[in-house]
């Protein structure tokens, strides 16, 4: 199985694309893991809200693959702990699936196409975060998820 993280939107801040890019590096010893941002969309100042999201979903549902497993970081998604986490992506990467896909939309949420099309929903926490910390906390759990999978030192209970 393969792990591809999908932003929509640029990340903004060399912090968070050094950091995004250090845990993916890690990430990448344990699985075959990439990190994608779909551009944001031309001229949203003009366009509904509705309309943005229904654009950004056409942007996910082309690069999505048959045999991928969508997940996405939704605010009414299931809460879990770290070792929680890290025995979803256990179960996740035993059920077949060509990729797991971890989706952060953009700043409204997601189209009813993408709702349609994932198979879960997880939440990082019942605060809200900006979604530049979000794809560093996401990026950063799957690292530690694969640490707590093969009892490295990295998470300390």
């Amino acid at each position: 199985m393969k792990m591809h993280v999908v932003f929509i939107g640029k990340t903004d801040g060399d912090l968070y694309r050094k950091a995004i890019a250090d845990y993916a590096g890690r990430v990448g010893h344990f699985i075959p893991f990439s990190v994608e941002e779909l551009p944001d969309i031309r001229n949203s100042k003009a366009l509904t809200e509705k309309e943005q999201k229904e654009k950004e979903g056409e942007a996910v549902m082309r690069i999505l693959q048959p045999g991928d497993h969508l997940v996405l970081l939704d605010e009414r998604g299931e809460e879990m702990t770290s070792h929680g986490f890290a025995d979803y992506i256990d179960r996740k990467m035993m059920n077949g699936s060509r990729r797991l896909v971890f989706l952060v939309g953009g700043p409204y949420g997601f189209s009813p196409q993408v709702y349609q099309a994932a198979q879960g929903k997880i939440s990082l926490s019942r605060m809200t975060f900006s979604h530049q910390m979000v794809r560093l906390f996401l990026v950063e759990q799957i690292y530690r998820a694969f640490t707590i999978l093969r009892g490295l030192p990295y998470h300390h209970d």
